[in-house]
């Protein structure tokens, strides 16, 4: 089960039954597939991305990127993976669909940040 025993204390406290508490942790891994596959058709769609991502090396407030792929995997309510651009790449520890032109990742290790991507600069204004 997705709750860990302190939240499944609390929800049965509040009147879900194990049925309740067992479908509402389906619910939680079906969205979090679901998500994942959003973001995925995301980034496959474009071949050119912004971002709000603070790159040492950009001249630009919205840096422009080169898409490869978004690869995601996800466990429960977990969503990991690896975002690769044309020559580098980040690990995703998260991520979300904001709008259907913007979506939030959360990039781990050397950008430590959660950054929106948009197929154009406008959108992140």
């Amino acid at each position: 089960m997705h709750f860990d025993q302190r939240t499944q204390r609390a929800l049965r406290e509040v009147g879900l039954d194990a049925d309740d508490l067992q479908r509402a942790s389906e619910l939680v891994v079906e969205e979090t597939a679901e998500t994942a596959a959003e973001l995925e058709a995301f980034f496959q769609a474009a071949d050119t991305l912004y971002s709000d991502m603070e790159l040492a090396h950009s001249a630009s407030d919205y840096p422009e990127h080169s898409v490869e792929y978004l690869d995601l995997t996800t466990h429960a309510d977990d969503m990991r993976g690896w975002l690769r651009f044309d020559s580098w790449g980040a690990y995703v520890e998260d991520g979300r669909v904001l709008e259907d032109d913007l979506v939030e990742l959360t990039l781990g290790p050397t950008i430590h940040d959660r950054v929106q991507f948009a197929p154009d600069r406008e959108r992140l204004r």
